[in-house]
């Protein structure tokens, strides 16, 4: 037995890096399917070499997170890709995909591209206040390429993004040809209007890996409105250090008095932007019937 990591999912075919310059065609032991369990692109795995050059895999190690769409797991960093330039990024925006990923112990990292054109000082404020680590690129002028790619070094890094703020400009800024490589790989698969994008991991010279995850580019919202209401506070980190604190056990941190989220927005400590967003999804989330998150 060997231990890799699936780059691809096709067809049935899970292809496996086990370290070598080639991937390992694998199929998974039928025991997976009786158990209702799919591996996923980026899963550490325990495969047994077949004398075909193929594999079986036979166990999938422990996931640090995982997602459904788009189906991927052991996400390092989803790098979120804003813009004070056409178009401008909504706050929310940002802030929904968020809390996706801090649901899913998946850390976050803002990339505020265009800054050529615009600097977004509100947008950048906003994260670096919240916590997060952000940075300011311009696709076309290389500004700060060389941090984001040193951001990236070692780790597995998902894109995603509202349409046009550049995630394919940084991508090819990052390592030029990458988008190449996309598309010759789409060439090969004869993706089209009716095939189903897959997600695939692609190393970088750098040594980083970046996930080609479709899905993230329109995150789905159902995975933000099937979270309970009353979890979703823990997913907007600078609330933590108040849970707990309300006048009321089960403060909705929304409107109730003697709020301690809410006086820390009122105090400056919490952006008003991030508050907004998170009622906006708090209101949202209740919603939904107990019996649709099931």
């Amino acid at each position: 037995m060997a231990e890799g990591r699936i780059l691809k999912a096709l067809s049935g075919f899970y292809y496996v890096d086990s370290g070598a310059d080639s991937l390992i065609p694998c199929r998974a032991r039928g025991k997976f399917r009786h158990k209702g369990i799919s591996p996923l692109v980026g899963d550490r795995v325990v495969y047994t070499p077949l004398p075909d050059g193929g594999g079986m895999v036979d166990e999938i190690l422990p996931r640090k997170n995982e997602f459904q769409r788009p189906a991927v797991a052991n996400i390092d960093q989803l790098v979120i890709v804003a813009s004070g330039a056409v178009p401008v990024t909504d706050p929310f925006l940002i802030d929904r995909v968020i809390s996706i990923a801090e649901g899913r112990g998946c850390p976050c990292l803002i990339c505020i591209n265009k800054c050529d054109l615009d600097g977004a000082d509100g947008l950048y404020d906003i994260y670096r206040t919240a916590g997060f680590p952000t940075l300011r690129v311009s696709a076309r002028t290389g500004e700060g390429i060389s941090e984001l790619s040193a951001a990236m070094a070692d780790k597995v890094s998902a894109f995603t993004g509202n349409s046009g703020v550049g995630k394919s400009s940084i991508l090819n800024a990052l390592e030029p040809g990458f988008r190449i490589q996309v598309g010759e790989v789409s060439d090969k698969l004869g993706r089209g209007r009716h095939t189903t994008r897959h997600v695939e991991l692609f190393k970088l010279s750098s040594g980083a890996v970046v996930a080609d995850t479709p899905g993230f580019s329109s995150f789905d919202t159902e995975e933000m409105e099937l979270r309970p209401p009353e979890e979703l506070a823990a997913t907007f980190r600078e609330f933590v250090p108040y849970l707990g604190q309300c006048r009321f056990t089960g403060c909705a941190h929304d409107k109730e008095k003697d709020c301690a989220v809410l006086a820390a927005v009122e105090a400056g400590v919490i952006p008003a932007s991030r508050h907004a967003s998170y009622v906006r999804l708090y209101r949202q989330a209740k919603e939904v019937q107990a019996w649709e998150r099931k």
